[in-house]
């Protein structure tokens, strides 16, 4: 691979954080010019392009903005950052492996893994639960137990030892989290509810028995030995006493100051409540706790705390499933392994203004720059579409709505089929294969695709079949489900009432249980198609799946995942979602031969059961009439044609001769000699034959794979020779 020393770098069409600098942007104006700068491409990579996850979420940032409306007292939510409301008025919320949402969603992928449970065993339950204040309050409980460890350790050290300035680095750092959400109402709110469940349900009854009120007391004998509780004697302070020792003393006058310091309207409430979050407290006038007006807010809050919440997950779910799709991509790669690791370059512009016909010229440019050029560091081999859109049928007109149904949303975040096709036409021309999958929902999954086939999705892509830029359009089905629609309830709380001991208690009444609704998460296929085909490029992942018969020094670009157990050991890092398709929809898929089909089926590798979602098929749009082309093919021709060029100084007629000559030196022999490789670029019955037009100054390729024929016309000994399959 000293040629070329990567093919599988992905160009990911999709927006992450408008408020960054984004592929349009950066390339700026291109009239009159045909190619960027060297110093250009630069400053596109250390803007756009990532390695790996975290890369992802460090440089993009992504965000939704939260600010409140005193007019309907709620709080609203953008992913675009309002111009109209000033920044001190704007709370950002970050969606990183921190936030309560995403983690809870990336947890739920690795747990149903590890557990390989399909969706209808699998109980969601236990872990959508994560985003409940009881749970939030778990985590931070966490987080407060290692913040006192630290500073503990912070405090007992001398003023000046070098060690003290290093944990003072840690404090810094934890503080800085702590600290994020001090002004963020939302996030305190589950603290809230659970500092007043703390202090009010602390003596409730594990029995069915009513609550009585908290009097705190000691154990004590009477004259005669009967035992007896008597009520401790109250000693009013007004003051806060602290559980542990005077280090924790020296923390909590920390918490406050930071606190004070970030907030110029502070709360004596909000700083209690963080003080007493972050470092346990006993309050000694426990008798002045006004019982009545704190279940007035325990309520109120819970209240707010629900509509918040689920209104803010309708308007970033769309952005967290493109979150969990990069993270997917990556995810298909072993984390430790050194190789080709798959790298990702982000437009982050909308599709629909990328495709003008006013901006396509960029985009054109930016790829002549790394695409035609026989420098192939910065190449882009894949790209990735996902959320096209399906057009469904409209629901029928109701002259009247019985029941309540679901409501009818007109998503903002689909990509038209025109756009597809409008990017597509550019990539045909510089060998960029483009996985695309349709818009998430519970009409793209497996459990749709188990009972009504691929016969939709072939039909959506009937206007994309017979173009010459087919062969680089891969439809990617049926996308991944991480909660399905009707498993994506979670129960937040219960409301809280007085009983008749004026205790305050939980309602045990259905009515009572504040519950919302998700309404479904999921992952577009195209990304973890992409991830995969990206990963198995890479020498070592194919080494590490069949141990031998792989060459160290060849790309994957001919393997077939479709062939022997191919599929069986290059499978996704995705748990089993079903328990299998029909035999009549597997023989539908075998007939017509259609798309990137992943399933989700009950296989064994030998003694090992394979419980991941493996593929199915790998084909593109180009037809034959009867079936559709192996994805595989078109990456082999784009790379022979590559390796052409270089080898033999943009199509010379004599270098070409030599370059396929039956002399042991040359590239076709090499490739030949290693056929029988897993990863060989000629397999066993493939072959390439070439005939020159010398009159036209034209060199036909015909490369042949197991009898089929592909062909690839290459202009000799021009600079901006043209490559066209015919």
């Amino acid at each position: 691979m000293s040629t070329i020393n990567q093919t599988n770098r992905t160009m990911l069409f999709e927006t992450i954080n408008p408020q960054k600098l984004d592929l349009l942007t950066l390339i700026g104006d291109v009239r009159g010019i045909d190619s960027l700068s060297d110093e250009k491409i630069k400053e596109i990579n250390q803007e756009l392009l990532v390695r790996s996850f975290p890369e992802f979420i460090e440089k993009f940032s992504p965000v939704v903005y939260s600010f409140f409306n005193a007019n309907n007292q709620k709080i609203m939510y953008t992913l675009d950052k309002p111009e109209s409301i000033p920044d001190n008025m704007l709370t950002p919320i970050y969606l990183n492996q921190q936030n309560d949402f995403l983690n809870m969603l990336m947890s739920l992928v690795e747990a149903k893994r590890a557990q390989s449970i399909i969706n209808v065993d699998f109980r969601f339950d236990k872990l959508t639960d994560m985003i409940s204040p009881k749970k939030v309050m778990e985590d931070i409980k966490q987080n407060r137990k290692e913040l006192q460890y630290v500073y503990k350790e912070y405090a007992l050290l001398e003023d000046g030892d070098p060690k003290k300035l290093d944990v003072a680095d840690k404090l810094n750092v934890m503080f800085e989290e702590a600290s994020a959400n001090y002004n963020n109402v939302l996030a305190m709110l589950p603290l809230a509810i659970e500092d007043i469940k703390t202090r009010l349900l602390f003596g409730e009854s594990d029995g069915d028995g009513p609550s009585v009120p908290l009097a705190l007391g000691v154990l004590s004998m009477s004259e005669n030995g009967e035992l007896k509780v008597l009520e401790a004697p109250k000693v009013e302070k007004s003051e806060l006493m602290v559980v542990d020792d005077q280090i924790n003393a020296g923390l909590i006058t920390a918490i406050e100051e930071d606190y004070e310091a970030l907030n110029d309207d502070s709360s004596e409430y909000l700083k209690a409540l963080v003080t007493r979050t972050f470092c346990p407290l006993v309050s000694t006038m426990e008798s002045n706790i006004d019982i009545k007006q704190e279940v007035i807010n325990y309520n109120s809050y819970l209240d707010f705390y629900k509509m918040a919440k689920d209104d803010f997950i309708k308007v970033v779910k769309p952005l967290v499933e493109k979150i969990l799709g990069v993270w997917g991509y990556f995810e298909q790669y072993p984390a430790k392994m050194k190789g080709m690791r798959p790298t990702m370059l982000v437009t982050n512009c909308n599709n629909d203004m990328l495709t003008k016909s006013s901006n396509l010229p960029r985009l054109v440019a930016y790829l002549n720059t790394v695409n035609a050029k026989n420098d192939f560091d910065n190449t882009i081999w894949y790209g990735i579409m996902p959320s096209i859109s399906l057009d469904q049928q409209a629901k029928k007109k109701l002259s009247r709505e019985r029941f309540k149904g679901n409501e009818v949303v007109e998503k903002t975040d689909i990509n038209n089929i025109e756009a597809l096709a409008l990017v597509l036409t550019v990539a045909k021309d510089y060998g960029i294969q483009i996985f695309f999958s349709y818009e998430t929902g519970d009409k793209t999954t497996f459990n749709y695709m188990t009972t009504e086939g691929i016969d939709k999705f072939e039909e959506r892509c009937a206007s994309l079949t017979g173009k010459e830029y087919s062969e680089y359009a891969i439809p990617c089905i049926p996308n991944f489900t991480i909660i399905p629609k009707d498993k994506s309830g979670v129960i937040l709380d219960k409301k809280m009432i007085l009983n008749d001991n004026a205790a305050a208690q939980l309602s045990k009444e259905k009515e009572d249980i504040m519950k919302l609704w998700i309404d479904g998460v999921y992952i577009g296929a195209a990304y973890i198609a992409a991830g995969l085909v990206s990963a198995y490029q890479c020498p070592d992942y194919l080494k590490e799946k069949f141990k031998r018969n792989v060459d160290g020094e060849l790309p994957g670009v001919r393997f077939d995942i479709e062939s022997g157990d191919h599929a069986l050991r290059v499978h996704t890092t995705m748990a089993k979602e079903i328990t299998g398709f029909t035999n009549n929809i597997k023989n539908d898929i075998n007939r017509k031969n259609f798309g990137f089909v992943f399933s989700s089926e009950n296989a064994i590798l030998g003694d090992l059961n394979i419980s991941h979602i493996m593929v199915y098929k790998a084909r593109n749009l180009m037809a034959d009439g009867k079936i559709y082309e192996p994805i595989y093919k078109t990456q082999v021709t784009t790379y022979i044609e590559r390796i052409l060029r270089h080898a033999t100084g943009d199509f010379k007629q004599e270098n070409i001769v030599k370059f396929f000559s039956n002399n042991p030196t040359s590239q076709k022999s090499k490739w030949l000699n290693k056929r029988n490789n897993i990863n060989a670029i000629l397999g066993v019955g493939d072959d390439i034959q070439f005939t020159i037009d010398d009159a036209a100054g034209y060199c036909l390729l015909d490369i042949t794979f197991n009898g089929d024929v592909k062909n690839l016309g290459v202009e000799i000994n021009r600079f901006n020779a043209a490559n066209r399959a015919v």
